[in-house]
């Protein structure tokens, strides 16, 4: 079921750090010696930076792929923490990545917690290359964290740094530090970005949608999703999803009521998408993850939002299995695997 595997992959991204093999890193990271790269993606970062050192490195790709891979940061007492996350979403989106680790913060730290930055930056040397975010007050006023988020061609780089709250200023430094010590292989690759910006959507119809029946000659590709990403456009809030697990936004781009809807669901790179059929006819569900999209079925319209919590929560009878996977490898090759209805 869908929920099941929402689940596990939230676990799995949760506990990465356990997860680690020595056989792992060495497909993940190649050291050097004064950086750690991540090799498949070309990006490296020095194995010490504004006080702090790194640690411990690997992935928590499923079958060693190198596609989710960390590195963690300390400071000499431990008591500032950071992580390097380079990871490789089949739906890519800085913004995005930004938007849903902005929710986690908030919720994870209590009401206490202030946004006090919330902005473009520059990464690499380059201007308007990262988003950056701060919170203070987290954790009942014990703790700063940041964040900064940057993305390069497939990849998306994610930067946490948190310490105790009187040593915000190193907290800061190092945060900022790494966004400029990050270097990589294709410069060229950085997407310029910003955060999300959100403006009035018109009301959507709330009627439940059908799943047309299933082509057998239907090609089971994954297909762009047709939005803008990294901050390019304004998009609104269609409909809002509840479910067992959380509460999540369906979102669209602004003026574009024929357009692709997107549900993000984590700040791991999850992402419903109902993006318009190639001939025109309905909407076509895809679930994105780190290196893998799962190819559902079309609908006549947009589904509800009370349908889309069903998705979400394996109860929907009309999808409950994806008609196709596709796998995508760290050099981008993609492995599509066509399910059968006896095994779906």
């Amino acid at each position: 079921m869908l929920k099941r595997t929402l689940v596990l992959l939230s676990v799995l991204c949760l506990a990465a750090p356990s997860l680690a093999h020595a056989a792992d890193e060495a497909e993940a990271w190649t050291p050097t010696e004064t950086a750690i790269r991540a090799s498949a993606a070309g990006i490296s970062l020095p194995q010490t930076v504004a006080g702090l050192s790194l640690t411990r490195s690997g992935e928590a790709s499923s079958g060693g792929r190198a596609v989710d891979n960390y590195a963690q940061y300390l400071s000499e007492d431990g008591a500032i923490q950071a992580t390097l996350y380079v990871y490789m979403p089949t739906y890519a989106d800085a913004s995005l990545a930004a938007y849903m680790t902005d929710k986690a913060v908030m919720e994870r730290f209590g009401a206490k917690t202030r946004r006090t930055t919330y902005a473009t930056a520059p990464a690499a040397g380059q201007p308007g290359r990262a988003i950056r975010a701060v919170y203070d007050d987290a954790a009942d006023g014990a703790l700063t964290t940041a964040a900064g988020f940057v993305h390069a061609g497939r990849w998306i780089v994610k930067l946490r740094v948190t310490g105790p709250t009187e040593r915000r200023t190193e907290v800061l430094a190092g945060l900022d530090e790494m966004l400029a010590s990050l270097a990589f292989d294709d410069p060229a690759s950085l997407h310029a970005t910003a955060p999300a910006r959100f403006a009035a959507c018109p009301v959507a119809d709330a009627n439940d949608a059908r799943l047309t029946p299933a082509s057998d000659s239907a090609q089971a590709v994954p297909q762009e999703v047709r939005i803008p990403r990294d901050g390019k456009d304004a998009l609104c809030v269609r409909g809002t999803v509840t479910t067992a697990d959380g509460r999540y936004d369906m979102l669209q781009q602004v003026g574009r009521n024929d357009g692709a809807i997107i549900v993000p669901v984590d700040d791991s790179g999850t992402v419903l998408a109902f993006d318009p059929a190639a001939d025109g006819a309905g909407y076509k569900l895809s679930i994105h993850m780190v290196g893998q999209t799962d190819l559902y079925g079309t609908y006549d319209k947009v589904p509800s939002p009370q349908q889309v919590a069903a998705i979400l929560d394996g109860k929907d009878t009309q999808t409950a299995e994806a008609q196709a996977v596709a796998t995508y490898a760290a050099n981008g090759d993609v492995t599509v695997s066509r399910l059968s209805a006896a095994g779906r």
